[in-house]
């Protein structure tokens, strides 16, 4: 089988875990990398944000001495800039693996067959911002991932692959994490072992639940809610991300655990 080549855009922890699983797969050659600074620009903040969850990718770029640049959204350093150093790499995947930026058709038409990304839930539910701590805070008790290809909406297209997962009464974000990513290997694994039988579903847009992003400031205990749903707001939003807080005598308390005393 010829080696699928891919273009790798991530800058996270989860995008690490991704990138090392994808050296062990035979049939795909990694031909460029494409990352983000730890404090970087985003559409709702005036100031750089601090990617709690960052990973360090260039030394994977020397690694396999390929191209690697750092993407900020600042005039001149946007991906648009990069497009023909990503048509000279020539890709038949541009895969995206924990990304803060909208990948536009432009990009993603440089490869042959696109731009995939993994979303942490089932499509078309939880589409849009922070999938886990959502679900979380909603009390699910079933998630996911979904293996889908990128169009110009917020992750509405087609779907490629989904594998389901338990969300445990006693799981944080970190286990929740965890388990999102090896389904994430999981599915990428069963696609790359044969190409030839991957299939492309559409979504139906009136299907699609989006959810905002979160910001720290979101993570704010309303005491007013039940119990149940106040300890699975905590436990969404524990380490290693900012945590769930209150205001104690004018001062503001993270709380990193809890658990319902009866």
């Amino acid at each position: 089988m010829v080696n699928m080549r891919l273009v790798f855009l991530g800058c996270t922890q989860f995008s690490k875990e991704i990138l090392e699983f994808i050296f062990t797969q035979k049939n795909v050659e990694i031909v460029g990398i494409f990352s983000m600074p730890k404090n970087f620009k985003i559409s709702y903040s005036d100031k750089s944000v601090n990617n709690k969850n960052f990973a360090d990718l260039s030394v994977y770029a020397k690694l396999l001495n390929v191209p690697y640049s750092e993407i900020n959204s600042v005039p001149g350093q946007r991906l648009n800039d990069h497009y023909d150093t990503l048509k000279e790499l020539n890709p038949d995947i541009i895969l995206v693996m924990g990304w803060y930026y909208m990948v536009n058709s432009k990009i993603r038409n440089v490869a042959k067959y696109g731009a995939w990304g993994i979303h942490a839930s089932l499509l078309p539910r939880y589409a849009g911002g922070a999938p886990l701590v959502w679900a979380i805070i909603n009390g699910e008790k079933e998630t996911g991932v979904t293996l889908f290809r990128m169009e110009d909406g917020v992750d509405d297209g087609d779907i490629i692959a989904q594998r389901a997962f338990d969300i445990e009464k006693s799981d944080t974000i970190k286990e929740v994490y965890e388990k999102a990513t090896i389904a994430s290997k999981n599915v990428l694994c069963e696609v790359f072992e044969d190409f030839s039988k991957v299939t492309f579903s559409s979504q139906r847009k009136e299907d699609i639940e989006v959810w905002p992003q979160r910001k720290p400031e979101d993570g704010e205990i309303d005491w007013s809610q039940e119990p149940e749903k106040i300890k699975d707001f905590i436990r969404a939003q524990t380490k290693p991300y900012p945590g769930a807080w209150t205001i104690v005598e004018g001062r503001k308390v993270i709380i990193w655990d809890a658990d319902i005393i009866t």
